[in-house]
């Protein structure tokens, strides 16, 4: 009977357990005794490896899984596994394009509420919090304690397999995918593009849609990458940071300084 009274909230909508601190309300009396201990601080759940402990059960549960190695969540496409059942869920989308986080003001849809997030930027152009060293601006204050990592080299995520870290867990993982398990989640629809990395295939996808959102503020170049763009402001100054190791040349360009060695290799007397 008590596991009726537990589940007819379901179907009535009502939630009769309301946090006395923030106006949280549940339908549910263990969901709010969880819920409670993010403003006591309490928790339980300790691990027999660590210092680590965690309000829920479920968040011990995963955590033990970087001492166990285990990933029991597996991608029936591509062999992608996981600890976590949710990200097994974020994964399957780039195989299924499902984008089920829609803009309410334009046509962007997301496969994960944090790029929605950060679409939204878009359409209110509100970034309060701002970086003291460098002027970055966020609408998170999320964003910027991340963006904070790179002034102050903080690099929390560390790989298990090799000396890399990063100041982003999504950098983590992305190398991972790229150095350690060959996986290439990320799939160019018109060609067949794979990659590792998000941003890479943000890049490729340019090339298709021949954009080009650098723009040169001295003359018409216009590139697909900030990079690209750096390399071409410095035709406009005297800067050339490439320099040739067997003479005095150097170049503004790196392609430049290749093309420049090739000469000094092949005049090279043949053994």
């Amino acid at each position: 009977k008590a596991r009726l009274k537990e589940h007819m909230p379901k179907h009535t909508g009502e939630k009769p357990y309301m946090c006395r601190e923030c106006g949280y309300r549940t339908a549910y009396k263990s969901r709010l005794t969880i819920h409670v201990r993010k403003h006591t601080g309490e928790k339980p759940f300790k691990c027999d490896q660590c210092d680590y402990s965690a309000a829920e059960k479920g968040s011990l549960n995963k955590h033990m899984s970087k001492h166990t190695g285990e990933k029991p969540h597996m991608c029936g496409e591509c062999g992608y596994q996981t600890t976590d059942s949710s990200n097994l869920s974020k994964h399957m989308r780039t195989h299924t394009g499902e984008k089920p986080y829609k803009c309410d003001q334009c046509e962007f849809s997301a496969a994960q509420k944090a790029n929605l997030d950060m679409h939204m930027e878009k359409h209110t152009g509100d970034k309060p919090y701002m970086c003291g060293e460098c002027g970055y601006r966020t609408a998170y204050r999320s964003c910027l304690y991340t963006h904070m990592r790179i002034h102050l080299g903080v690099k929390p995520f560390k790989c298990s397999q090799c000396d890399y870290s990063a100041t982003h867990k999504g950098h983590l993982h992305e190398h991972c995918m790229a150095k350690h398990t060959g996986d290439k989640p990320y799939i160019c629809g018109l060609c067949g593009y794979k990659t590792a990395y998000r941003s890479s295939i943000n890049v490729h996808m340019r090339k298709h849609k021949k954009e080009k959102p650098y723009k040169c503020d001295q003359c018409l170049f216009s590139a697909a990458t900030k990079k690209t763009l750096n390399q071409h402001l410095a035709t406009h100054t005297d800067d050339k940071p490439y320099k040739c190791d067997q003479c005095h040349y150097s170049a503004a360009q790196k392609p430049a300084l290749i093309k420049h060695k090739a000469k000094h290799a092949a005049e090279k007397p043949r053994m």
